[in-house]
């Protein structure tokens, strides 16, 4: 593809392998070996020599189209796709990782990357200190010459907190460490990491890039040399790859991207405004709104606000069953990114493994809601919203 295409028109065409059969839908190659037409070609295959697919769970071509694709909506030389958002998050830390190296995370973390972060890598020897995302002074008084990587979501999950990617990436690069960033809630769309100094770009695939519930997928996406000489032989040997199905489901819906999260934006900004000053919330987060504690950088680094909005429920923990209880359009499911509008409770659900004082320290209190925003009619999801607000 040439490099003057807009981002929507690559995620229709980018890294299409035709069959002779020259299909207009991307094939689904549902095969996990391939035959060579000698034994002399098969030994050039396992070498290296004659470039081309092996085993399906070192490369596929559904797969490899998938990679291509969102390389080039990423800016990123190579992609690795994974059977999961988290099978993507560990083989992004584990595959530069050895005992004795150092980490410096981010506190607010999804509660699975925080088990792999706090719990995991110190099992291997790895130590681990954790910072206040959105404070550079805590980042640089923790970055030792021996750190290895930092790691950190911004947004994050799911009171959206901002790290400043570049300002983080040029303190770790001081030190020659590398910058892995989860990027799921400001979706490839809004946020381009590596254009900012990331070194790493990690999504769970499951979320905005399928869109619409259907399937597990991650991808790890970086330099060729990072992706080819460390993550590839990791993910090789240990599993964790991509199915061509669940590959081509995430085809389809890189297809339909921009428009999704374009739509998913707007209401969700919307919504924001709408219920700001709603009595029956005392604190509503959205990176779009000029309250947001770091509206700047979010002004800086994102295109959009996103399609996440946070906000606290009077009445604490009952106040917010009420209010989801008595949602009829918006879902209760902890899953995000969907066609269809989501709500969660974080305290009880995706981060209940934490103590309350650590939930407390990251601002998740027992009242807060995490409303991802679907395609419905803005409207209609107002006129939900404020009727189980009534409730409370």
């Amino acid at each position: 593809m040439t490099d003057d295409l807009s981002p929507r028109t690559r995620l229709v065409h980018e890294g299409v392998r035709r069959s002779q059969f020259n299909e207009m839908s991307e094939a689904i190659f549902l095969t996990q070996g391939f035959a060579y037409p000698s034994a002399e070609a098969a030994a050039a295959r396992f070498t290296g020599e004659d470039p081309g697919f092996v085993y399906a769970r070192y490369g596929n071509p559904t797969v490899a189209m998938f990679e291509d694709r969102i390389a080039g909506l990423e800016g990123a030389q190579a992609a690795f796709a994974t059977a999961s958002g988290m099978a993507a998050v560990h083989a992004a830390l584990m595959c530069q990782l050895r005992a004795g190296d150092h980490v410096v995370a981010a506190r607010a973390l999804f509660g699975s990357c925080l088990w792999i972060v706090e719990t995991l890598l110190p099992r291997f020897g790895v130590s681990v200190d954790f910072v206040d995302g959105p404070d550079l002074d805590q980042w640089r008084a923790a970055i030792r010459p021996t750190t290895k990587l930092v790691f950190f979501e911004s947004p994050s999950n799911p009171t959206l907190e901002l790290v400043d990617i570049a300002a983080v990436a040029d303190i770790a690069h001081g030190v020659g460490a590398r910058v892995v960033i989860d990027n799921v809630f400001a979706t490839p769309m809004f946020q381009r990491p590596l254009a900012l100094g990331a070194d790493v770009v990690v999504y769970s695939a499951t979320k905005y890039i399928d869109g619409q519930g259907r399937c597990l997928g991650g991808v790890v996406l970086g330099s060729e040399r990072f992706v080819r000489d460390e993550l590839e032989p990791f993910m090789k040997h240990t599993g964790g790859a991509m199915s061509p199905f669940t590959a081509w489901v995430m085809l389809k819906g890189l297809e339909t991207l921009p428009l999704r999260c374009a739509a998913q934006a707007e209401s969700a900004a919307r919504i924001a405004d709408a219920l700001a000053d709603h009595p029956k919330i005392g604190r509503l987060l959205y990176p779009g709104r000029p309250d947001h504690p770091q509206h700047a950088l979010a002004a800086r680094q994102m295109s959009a606000g996103g399609a996440i909005v946070a906000f606290d429920v009077t009445g604490g923990q009952a106040g917010a069953f009420r209010f989801l209880n008595a949602l009829r359009l918006v879902l209760i499911s902890n899953n995000l990114g969907d066609a269809k509008s989501i709500a969660t409770h974080p305290a009880t659900t995706t981060h209940q493994r934490l103590t309350e004082e650590a939930r407390a320290a990251l601002g998740i209190t027992q009242g807060l809601i995490r409303l991802s925003v679907g395609l419905e009619d803005a409207d209609d999801l107002l006129r939900d919203l404020r009727r189980a607000l009534s409730t409370v």
